[in-house]
Formats: structure tokens, C-alpha cells, sequence
């Protein structure tokens, strides 16, 4: 992309923290990148792809692929060893953008098995990685991206250096980039030990200020009207932020981390109860950015805060539905605990040519990080027509609670039976999974053949071989060696003889809730139950990367609450949120799932559902609600969808419904109890004692 078509860093309005976070990466890439979630329209793309602008160029070595530096040569480089005074040139730092259906080898690179078995040759195609090499790697939607990439990316940001191996064939690289993702979580979130590894997180949101969207549109209209000229005007305030960018790179070697702010760090990530060490780390790596964007050599108790901002809320989740977060109001009370504690460090030392600051003041480029306007020393921004500063004070986004939430954030309900239960303690479930073998996305729950996984068997490539079977492929080409001329101990072995590895891994389903909140599962205690079952299963989704949906029916009909997702926490919500009462229209429920699961078949015809209905099997409301429901439930059988019925039926004498509709559903019946793995397991060592016992009678 040239300069000239891409948006001015400079000219994005607000997101003082998202430019903040940024910037600071450019100045120390080991902070560790940046993960920023935020609704869509926000600027989260535009801000990054306007990063690589202010990074300085690149000096490489002629002719390398992997970028070495002429200075400093990888000895381990593919295209090495590079001499040390060897011809050098000077390009502009890339921005790669990962696109998030990219193959396992358009990541790291390919290896061409064929000339490796045939001609000893290790031919090596760089992939995303070494062309991102001391540069940015943008993955846009990183939620969406499948689990195995991710590994391999965080692996690779973390090691500085890629490894591809391929049955035996092995070749590694440099790697060392500034990684940033961007994600909306309303399309799903990043396991914690996924989130753990990106070293900064922001929120973003839009501002709430309408001179701020006003700006906003403005400044966007007059970009696209003519995208040159628009760059020109804000070419000047581009240049100033990379040089104070190239600036505080320099000076960062000269920022010393005090004892009294490496204590500081410690008792902030333990009064959050931080695992592992890694956000202490971060922390440090960020508060020291952040004394060498304001310009000072010392680290301040305000750089410590800020730092705990950006590298503490995402690592703080317990729980896969808890909200990113920090109490600033703890935070300031534990930094002003530690400085009780904390020893004095030694007074600040300017940079040279560089008068000392004043107490508490910045110097005459812009605020640094301690004038309290959260913007971590940000250059003033200015409104388009006028060249004075913009109006950054906008308000906070609203904060009203998510239904279901502690604090009131449940709807009143117009009456008393209508208001929602909450949903009783989660719990580990039973493994629900769908029979047969699928071949959808990557996942853990069901059997399907997969990229990655044991290996089961060996076929002819129909494409491009990415996984060899190399027994098959000796056992292919060993009857031909004669014919073919061998005469050493080398293999003579042709592309006909290539065997692609057939692997059996896990995929992920679609999860499609069913819920009855009609009034027979009204009664408080019961209704709580079956919530905190539907919760766990989510859990379980959540853990097993599926997709769900959300049906409910009550009273007269049926709704779907939540479409089919990947977020998994907006279904939760959703749940939370759910009220009781009304007549049981059951077939309406199966007949609005079958609505659903016949457009997502269309949308995605390899992901495989499977229906879980909770529910006690009762049917009323309208003539013969009975028969109309096991109508709508063989549409379900006829189409072979795998279904659960989780029977909420309570007490002494029971009905059996809901084993009446699994039975039409050709499906399987299990209760609350029996859906507890606790119960499972001690289900089957039931079996297994009554099975010994029968054989030693």
C-alpha cells in the first residue's frame, strides 16, 4: 500500500489508547504486540495499517528473502551465510497482513518434499513470517483464526525465529515482528492462554461525543475525495511522530527501571493475582516505552499505571465469560501501598541537551504520561478546517450492565412469574459429541479428518502434497527402483509415488439451544438448574471452539435469542437474560431450530450440528400439541441431525416425555444428574463392576 492511499496515523481522531499502545510497540517491539478488541467501524484496521508509516526503513542484505540485517546476518538465514561486509539496501518497513483463512504453509513457508526425497535439496518458499521479519504482522479477526495458526504465530513472536519441519526435513529462520490482532468479541473471544500472549490490550469503542463523530466523518470524507491530498496536509505532523518515535527508540536503552518500580510491578500483578510471570514482564518492558516516549530516563510510579493498563486487563479472566478489566480505584490504592514499602530511587536524569523537567510537568511537544489526561504523552490533535487542537475529553462509552449481570442489569419484567432466574454453579459436563466422521473446522469436539492429528491412512494428492506419508511413499516407489535406473542408495522417487498422510483429528460443532421457558419450568429452584446445566455446556462449547445458537419457546411461540455465533459469552448473556412462563409450545421450538439449522447448512455445509433441547417434554397450547410435536421432531430425525434431550423432569413420579421425543428425534435422553461427568464416570464404573461380576459368575 503507498503512502499516499494510506489513512495518517495523525488523523485518527481519539482512540488515545489504541494510538498509545501502538506507538509503543514501534518504540520497544519486545513489549510484545497488541490486541485490540472493539465493536466494528472503529478504526481498529486503520490505525494499524497506518503504523508502518512511522517506522523507520530497514537496512537488508541484498538478495535476502529473509530480510537479514547487513550488520548483524542471521548465521542460521536459508538463503546464508551472508558475508559480514556483504552489499546491503534500505527498504521501508512492511506491513503483512495474515488472512485469517491462510494455509498452515502460507504462514511459516513450504517445503518441497518432492526434490527434498528425490534430490536432497532443502527448497524452502519464505512464508508470512519472514516477509513480516523487523516489521508489522496485522492479523485482522486473530478470534476467528483457527488454534493451531495461532500457536504457530505466538510461538514464532515469542521465539523470534520460525521452525518448519516436514518428516524429518527441517528449516528455521528469523522471525522478529511486531505483532497486532484485531477482534470484535461479539464474533467470539481467544482463549485465555491465547490472550495471555499478546503483551498489551485496548478496548475501543465510538465516541459517544457528536462533535467527536463529526470529526470523525469529516476527516474520512475528505480522505477518500482525494487520498493524496489529504496525506499531504497531514504529512507534517507524520514526520514530527516518526522522528519522536525514532527518538524514543534511541533513548530507550538509557531508561533505567528502578528497584522501587520493579517492586511496584510485583505488588500490582500480585494484588490482581496475575499467573505466571509474564504480565510482570510486560509491565516492566511497557513502563520503561513509556519513560522513553515521554522523553525522561527514569521510570515513574505514572508509567507503572499506565503499563498495568494496557498489560494487566487481559490477563486477569478466570472464567472464559468475564469481561476484560482492571478496578483503576485498587490499582491506585495498591501503587500507594507499594510506595509506602517501595525504596527511593535516584532522581530522573534528562537525556543530554535536555533541561530537567519540572515536578510534575512534560516537556513543550505534548503531555507525558503523568499530566492525567490518559493519553500517555499523544501529540494534541487538531480539527481539519481550523488546525487547532480537537476536542479529545469524550465521555466514557455507556457502561450498562449485560443482562443477567450482577448490578441490575436484568429487564424489569412486566410480572412477577416472568422474571428471570439465575443460572445455578456451572459444573464439568458430560462429552456430547456427533457420530460418524465430519470434515469441518478445526475444534474438539467430534471425530472429522483434519489437517492435524493421528495419521489413519495414505491417499494419492489430489493438489499441492503438504503432508507426506513417507512409508507410503517408500513402499510406492521401492518396486520401480530397477526399472527406474537406480544405482546408488538414494531413493529414485516420482511424483506418482507421492503419498498424502489422511489424519483424524477433533472439529467443532454447531451447538443449536433448544430451551422450554414455558411455566412448567418456571419453578424458581428448577428453572435456575436447567440455566446452570445450559451454562455448562457453553462452557463446554467455548472449550471445544464451537459454534452455538440459541432457541427459546414460551407462551405462543418461539424465538431464535441468539443466532448462531462463535461467541459463546453473548450467548450466556443472552441466557442470563431469559425469563419464564406461558403454555409449552414445543413443536414450535423443533420447527424453529429446523429454520436455523437449514440456513446454516447453506452458509456452511461441513460444519455439523448437533441439537440439544432442554426440556421436560411437555407439550401445550393449540390442537394436538402432542403429535405436532413429534411431527416437527422426525423433520429432524429424516435430516440425521445428532440431537441430546436433557430431561429437566423433577421429582417422585416422572412422565418420561422427554425420552418419548429423543426417541422420535432418534436421538439420546440424558437428565441433569446424568449429565454431571462426575455422574458419568461413576455411571460406567457401575457397568464395569456389574460386567466383572457377570463373568466371574
Amino acid at each position: 500500500m503507498s503512502t499516499s492511499s494510506r489513512y495518517p496515523f495523525t488523523a485518527i481522531v481519539g482512540q488515545d489508547d489504541l494510538r498509545l499502545a501502538l506507538l509503543l510497540n514501534a518504540v520497544s517491539p519486545a513489549v510484545g504486540g497488541v490486541l485490540v478488541r472493539g465493536e466494528k467501524g472503529t478504526a481498529k484496521s486503520t490505525a494499524v495499517r497506518a503504523l508502518a508509516a512511522l517506522l523507520p526503513p530497514v537496512r537488508t542484505v541484498e538478495g535476502c528473502r529473509f530480510s537479514c540485517d547487513p550488520a548483524a546476518p542471521d548465521p542460521g538465514c536459508p538463503d546464508g551465510p551472508h558475508p559480514a561486509d556483504g552489499p546491503g539496501g534500505e527498504r521501508a518497513a512492511r506491513m503483512v497482513e495474515l488472512p485469517v483463512g491462510a494455509s498452515e504453509d502460507r504462514l511459516v513457508g513450504a517445503l518441497d518434499i518432492e526434490r527434498a526425497l528425490a534430490e536432497g535439496v532443502k527448497a524452502f518458499e519464505p512464508g508470512l513470517l519472514a516477509d513480516a521479519h523487523r516489521g508489522i504482522l496485522y492479523v485482522d479477526e486473530v478470534n476467528l483464526l483457527h488454534d493451531h495458526l495461532i500457536d504457530l504465530l505466538l510461538d514464532a513472536a515469542a521465539m523470534g525465529a520460525s521452525y518448519v519441519e516436514r518428516e524429518g526435513v527441517s528449516v528455521r529462520h528469523a522471525a522478529r515482528f511486531l505483532l497486532v490482532g484485531t477482534m470484535n468479541p461479539e464474533e467470539g473471544e481467544l482463549r485465555p492462554q491465547l490472550l495471555d500472549r499478546f503483551g498489551l490490550t485496548v478496548e475501543v469503542a465510538a465516541s459517544r461525543e457528536p462533535d467527536q463523530r463529526v470529526e470523525v466523518v469529516r476527516r474520512r470524507l475528505a480522505f477518500e475525495d482525494d487520498p493524496a491530498a489529504f496525506a499531504g496536509r497531514w504529512s507534517g505532523e507524520e514526520a514530527g511522530l516518526r522522528e519522536r518515535v525514532a527518538a524514543a527508540r534511541a533513548l530507550l536503552p538509557r531508561v533505567r527501571l528502578g528497584d522501587g518500580a520493579l517492586r511496584r510491578i510485583a505488588a500490582v500483578c500480585a494484588a490482581f493475582e496475575v499467573d505466571g510471570m509474564r504480565g510482570d514482564l510486560v509491565m516492566a518492558r511497557t513502563a520503561t516505552a513509556l519513560a522513553a516516549w515521554a522523553g525522561r530516563t527514569e521510570v515513574a510510579v505514572e508509567d507503572v499505571r499506565q503499563a498495568a493498563l494496557l498489560a494487566l486487563p487481559h490477563r486477569r479472566r478466570r472464567n472464559p465469560f468475564d469481561a476484560p478489566g482492571l478496578d483503576e480505584e485498587k490499582l491506585d490504592e495498591v501503587l500507594r501501598d507499594a510506595a509506602a514499602d517501595a525504596p527511593e530511587d535516584e532522581p530522573p536524569t534528562p537525556p543530554e541537551g535536555q533541561a530537567p523537567e519540572e515536578p510534575g510537568g512534560g516537556d513543550d511537544d505534548g503531555p507525558g504520561p503523568g499530566d492525567g489526561d490518559g493519553s500517555g504523552g499523544l501529540p494534541p490533535q487538531r480539527t481539519e478546517d481550523s488546525g487547532a487542537p480537537a476536542h479529545e475529553d469524550a465521555p466514557e462509552a455507556l457502561t450498562g450492565a449485560e443482562p443477567g449481570e450482577s448490578g441490575g442489569g436484568t429487564p424489569r419484567p412486566a410480572s412477577a412469574e416472568q422474571r428471570a432466574v439465575a443460572a445455578g454453579e456451572p459444573f464439568r459436563t458430560k462429552v456430547l459429541s456427533v457420530p460418524g466422521l465430519g470434515a469441518g473446522a478445526a475444534g474438539r469436539r467430534s471425530r472429522a479428518r483434519t489437517e492435524h492429528g493421528r495419521t489413519t491412512g495414505a491417499t494419492r494428492p489430489e493438489g499441492a502434497l503438504t503432508k507426506l506419508h513417507l512409508t507410503a511413499t517408500v513402499r510406492a516407489a521401492a518396486p520401480h527402483q530397477r526399472a527406474r535406473g537406480r544405482s546408488g542408495r538414494g531413493l529414485v522417487v516420482r511424483r506418482d509415488d507421492l503419498r498424502q498422510a489422511t489424519r483424524e483429528g477433533r472439529e467443532g460443532n454447531l451447538v443449536l439451544f433448544v430451551v422450554d421457558a414455558s411455566g412448567s419450568m418456571a419453578a424458581r429452584r428448577r428453572m435456575g438448574a436447567v440455566k446452570g446445566a445450559v451454562l455448562s455446556l457453553l462452557l463446554d462449547a467455548y472449550q471445544r471452539r464451537d459454534k452455538v445458537g440459541l432457541v427459546t419457546f414460551r407462551g405462543r411461540e418461539a424465538e431464535v435469542a441468539l443466532p448462531p455465533t462463535s461467541s459463546v459469552d453473548a450467548a450466556a448473556a443472552r441466557l442470563q437474560a431469559l425469563p419464564t412462563g406461558g403454555r409449552t409450545p414445543l413443536a414450535a421450538g423443533l420447527l424453529k431450530a429446523h429454520d436455523v439449522l437449514r440456513v446454516e447448512r447453506l452458509r456452511d455445509a461441513t460444519r455439523r450440528p448437533l441439537l440439544v433441547v432442554v426440556t421436560d417434554g411437555r407439550a401445550t397450547g393449540g390442537p394436538e400439541p402432542v403429535a405436532l410435536a413429534g411431527r416437527a421432531a422426525r423433520l429432524h430425525a429424516a435430516e440425521a441431525t445428532a440431537s441430546v434431550v436433557v430431561d429437566c423432569e423433577t421429582g417422585p413420579v416422572r412422565l418420561g416425555l422427554a425420552g418419548e421425543l429423543a426417541r422420535e428425534l432418534r436421538g439420546t435422553a440424558v437428565t441433569l444428574d446424568e449429565l454431571r461427568a462426575e455422574a458419568l464416570t461413576g455411571l460406567v464404573k457401575d457397568v464395569t463392576d456389574h460386567h466383572r461380576a457377570r463373568r466371574a459368575a
